[in-house]
């Protein structure tokens, strides 16, 4: 069976998703029909940008959001779907570089993000999205010392009760003799992520969030007090412009291309690192012969696989991902690439078709952690959550949404990690950056090699 290839037919189609096929037929929202004056306009229809506009809207702010295609296009509606507390940066590397009372606090936030996507869920009645709750992280070495070092710092320092299961245990649940252990975290859940922002999007506008597809943020610049940004629907070239006293960037990855020209030194400090997924095809109870847990499952390791159960009852079916690059295009064996990946873990599971096989670009930091917060007055950025959009996305909506409101500064924790000049030299598309971060990674997957053989 060939998998849907992303990135087919229309420029403005979703990814060719397992997501993709079960959305609505939606109709694309239209572009600005003439200029506009509002108060606050969000560059980017994504997670950020639509939770932010969501947290915007509710507290009566006028508030547009501009999408060069359409809402959930790109990170947002193609990741893996796991929602979990945390940065890209570990959380012991934010506490060396912090210290411990601030790595708190940071963590604590990201915790509010979760919450956010649970009260969404939970107003919204979107239960159906959830497909199962808690996470395993698993490591593929014998020694587990690291795990229970970890367990122990995150119970004492940061309120987090994580069960260490043994290899024995384990084995009920995972059956593969790969694994060696895992903590087991009941926080974390899983949802349907492009169905999540389209929803969210529906009841921005309900609040009164005017939403545009279709349409390109193609300049921004300062007038006077405010802010102005030079949008163009290139399908009909009708170009407008919108006034508005507070802008946040809320592109990533997929907005390089404009978001060059709208904040230079923001676009010079994000670096697309790109991500692969595939879906099989059904595989109901034959899946019980290898997985029997129904929440996140993701390895220890610095380039590892994470994975997921979707779907109910014979149409349940393995969701994968992993092969982390900087490379924008995708492989041409894409699905036989991550297929192989599955079948040394688990290869009971046999020959199995897959049915979607997509890429996804993240946005990283040289640091590894978003940039949330105003870079000038009045501009703001939510972006370069580097694979932790789904709770990090709903952290900065509460933020940057309390901050433009003027209800607090709670943002300033993140202003030691906005762009500065090695940041730049960094990421956007600089090769050196590209060429740096590419390097990393494959030494991450050495060193991976290098320490399994080594246990074995």
């Amino acid at each position: 069976m060939s998998p849907t290839a992303s990135g087919s037919g229309s420029p403005h189609d979703h990814a060719g998703s397992w997501y993709a096929a079960r959305a609505d037929g939606r109709a694309l929202r239209s572009p600005p029909a003439a200029d506009q004056n509002v108060h606050t306009v969000v560059v980017g229809g994504g997670l950020a940008g639509i939770s932010t506009a969501w947290q915007l809207a509710r507290a009566g702010l006028e508030t547009v959001v501009v999408e060069a295609h359409r809402v959930g296009w790109g990170a947002s509606g193609r990741n893996g779907g796991f929602v979990s507390p945390g940065f890209a940066e570990s959380l012991f590397e934010i506490e060396k570089r912090r210290g411990l009372e601030e790595a708190k606090r940071l963590f604590a936030l990201s915790r509010c993000g979760v919450s956010f996507v649970e009260e969404r869920i939970r107003e919204l009645e979107l239960d159906r999205l959830v497909g199962g709750h808690g996470k395993l992280k698993v490591i593929r070495s014998p020694d587990t010392q690291p795990l229970k070092r970890q367990a122990a710092r995150m119970a004492r320092d940061y309120d987090v009760d994580l069960t260490l299961w043994p290899a024995d245990v384990l084995r009920e649940t995972l059956v593969t003799e790969r694994y060696h252990g895992a903590l087991h975290d009941p926080e974390p859940f899983h949802i349907d992520p492009l169905a999540y922002v389209e929803a969210l999007a529906v009841d921005a506008e309900k609040a009164g969030a005017r939403l545009h597809e279709q349409t390109h943020a193609e300049w921004l610049r300062r007038h006077g007090a405010s802010w102005q940004l030079d949008t163009l629907c290139r399908e009909t070239g009708k170009a407008t412009v919108i006034t508005a006293e507070h802008v946040v960037l809320a592109t990533s990855a997929y907005g390089s291309i404009h978001l060059a020209d709208l904040y230079a030194p923001l676009d010079q400090a994000i670096l697309p690192v790109a991500t692969y997924v595939i879906a099989s095809e059904p595989l109901g109870a034959r899946l019980n012969e290898a997985i029997r847990f129904p929440g996140c499952i993701a390895d220890t390791r610095r380039a590892g696989d994470y994975y997921r159960i979707v779907g109910q009852g014979e149409e349940r079916r393995l969701l994968w991902g992993g092969r982390i690059t900087t490379r924008r295009s995708e492989p041409h064996r894409l699905a036989d690439m991550l297929k192989s990946d599955i079948l040394e873990i688990y290869p009971q599971l046999g020959d199995f078709g897959i049915e979607y096989a997509w890429s996804g670009l993240m946005g990283y930091t040289r640091r590894k952690m978003p940039v949330i917060g105003e870079l000038e007055p009045g501009l703001w950025a939510a972006t370069a959550f580097g694979g932790h959009g789904l709770n990090v996305s709903g952290m900065a909506a509460e933020l940057v949404g309390a901050a433009i409101a003027g209800e607090d500064d709670r943002w300033t924790l993140f202003k030691p990690f906005h762009p500065g000049t090695i940041d730049r030299m960094a990421g956007g598309s600089s090769p050196l950056g590209r060429v740096a971060t590419q390097a990393a990674y494959w030494s991450m997957q050495l060193r991976d090699r290098w320490d399994e053989r080594s246990a074995r």
